[in-house]
């Protein structure tokens, strides 16, 4: 109940009662109330419910998708460890949600000295880059882009990559098994051919991420930008002395 001569604002204490109903009785994914619906319901006006709503999506909770409503987000429950090595595919898996991969792009290149560098390639030779989108219960959650070294991947196909995780194939199809992986993330903007595909308006936030993917011979196998939509992706780092 709001408390219009309390000394809390009213947006504040709307957020407090809308942030309990999403713990304790929504899902994620679960559609919120409309601002009129929520103005009607608590009897406050339209500016108070998107003070209200701006705030909550400010803390994680609630995401938007432009000409669809308001969404309740994943929560602090569904985080990531940064500590632990990541597969897209087996961590959805494991918060109960399907996963599924549309390849976008796939194609052979010739490297530019910044790929080369990270690579530890030579200018002359080639890679392949791939694009995913990759999705959880259908609603898109990242794109990544990512580069092979091609002389190690040179019998790789775009319907084999269609068909299995690409980690999988790295280890099933060519021996390459992962020892170690780098892992850099900073927050951003998303670009807007992103925003299209991850059906968010430009210039919402997102995730940024650079991954370095090694074999049991320190070699580069995989590297990959990723560029996660913030309402979805919640990161964790573990830190032990």
């Amino acid at each position: 109940m709001l408390i219009s001569d309390s000394k809390v604002p009213l947006y504040y204490q709307l957020v407090d009662i809308l942030g309990k109903q999403i713990k304790e009785n929504m899902k994620p994914h679960d559609r919120m109330l409309s601002e009129r619906e929520i103005c009607t319901k608590y009897n406050v006006s339209r500016t108070t419910v998107r003070l209200a709503m701006a705030e909550l999506e400010k803390m994680g909770y609630i995401y938007k998708m432009h000409g669809k409503g308001t969404f309740v987000a994943t929560l602090a429950e569904n985080k990531q460890n940064l500590m632990e090595s990541y597969s897209f595919t087996e961590h959805m898996k494991k918060l109960g949600k399907v996963p599924k991969t549309e390849v976008l792009s796939f194609e052979v290149i010739k490297v530019n000295d910044y790929l080369a560098k990270h690579m530890g390639l030579s200018g002359e030779e080639n890679a392949i880059k791939i694009i995913r989108l990759r999705l959880a219960d259908g609603i898109p959650m990242m794109v990544e882009t990512s580069y092979l070294p091609f002389a190690k991947f040179s019998s790789l196909t775009e319907e084999l990559v269609k068909k299995k995780p690409l980690y999988e194939i790295f280890k099933e199809e060519f021996s390459q098994v992962i020892k170690a992986a780098d892992e850099e993330f900073s927050a951003s903007i998303i670009p807007s051919r992103e925003a299209h595909l991850l059906q968010v308006p430009t210039n919402s936030a997102c995730l940024k991420l650079e991954r370095t993917t090694y074999n049991t011979a320190n070699q580069v196998i995989e590297f990959t930008f990723s560029i996660a939509r913030a309402d979805q992706f919640i990161y964790k780092v573990r830190h032990i002395r």
